[in-house]
């Protein structure tokens, strides 16, 4: 009887040992694929969906709405590299600034940006590359109509819980509608998370635009910067 209670004892320990293993290998491999989609350079494929909203839109302090559908695939290039692209296709509702109501909602012009990466580095990731904009805007207003391009960079550092870094890109009108402003406009974008246990983690990521070819009505020629979108808020990565 003392022999079978032993080995009863035993196999209870040897399970709980498995489950709290396991609970804790489940925890880690949730966090570390949070980490991975906070990386926009993981050799990773996956389809975000990033809801914007615009305040205080023209005159009238309007608002506008924008969900951006941006799935990225990586390609292995080589040994050492990767090359990995990122796909944004959005989808807009643009108010009409010149009103108090009334707007249209359509797709915006269609980013398409590549980066060559070191598929190897340590705690700091980075990539250079290039970015491409294709009229696919649905209505005047959600779009520039012109085809655009220019040069794209973005740097990733991780280490333990933190993942921070920026994208950097500048578009350049070449061909289009050439009733319709030319184009030179710069995005950039800071992210800064921090992943808690579970898959969960607070971000912020505010978004800074300029349009170099802006007019405030004085000059003829303002760098305007917008901050468009800044959150600090708790994600859960299912």
């Amino acid at each position: 009887m003392k022999i079978l209670y032993a080995i009863l004892v035993l196999v209870a320990l040897s399970l709980t040992i498995t489950l709290i293993a396991h609970a804790q290998s489940e925890e880690e491999s949730d966090t570390g694929l949070a980490k991975e989609t906070q990386n926009p350079l993981a050799d990773l494929i996956s389809i975000p969906f990033q809801n914007n909203i615009d305040f205080n839109v023209g005159p009238n302090d309007r608002t506008r709405y924008t969900l951006n559908i941006q799935p990225v695939i990586p390609f292995h290039l080589a040994e050492n590299w990767n090359l990995i692209t990122r796909t944004i296709l959005p989808v807009i509702y643009q108010p009409n600034v010149l009103s108090n109501s009334g707007g249209n909602t359509g797709l915006g012009d269609l980013n398409f940006t590549a980066w060559l990466s070191p598929r190897k580095a340590g705690r700091f990731l980075w990539g250079i590359g290039g970015t491409l904009v294709i009229p696919t805007a649905t209505e005047d207003t959600t779009g520039t109509d012109k085809w655009s391009a220019g040069p794209s960079v973005v740097g990733v550092f991780m280490q333990g819980a933190w993942v921070v870094g920026g994208l950097v890109s500048n578009f350049w009108s070449f061909a289009g509608n050439s009733d319709r402003q030319d184009v030179n406009f710069l995005f950039s974008q800071l992210f800064v998370n921090y992943n808690l246990n579970n898959g969960w983690y607070l971000t912020s990521a505010p978004i800074i635009t300029s349009d170099w070819n802006a007019d405030n009505g004085n000059n003829g020629h303002f760098r305007g910067v917008e901050e468009e979108v800044q959150y600090f808020m708790l994600v859960n990565y299912p």
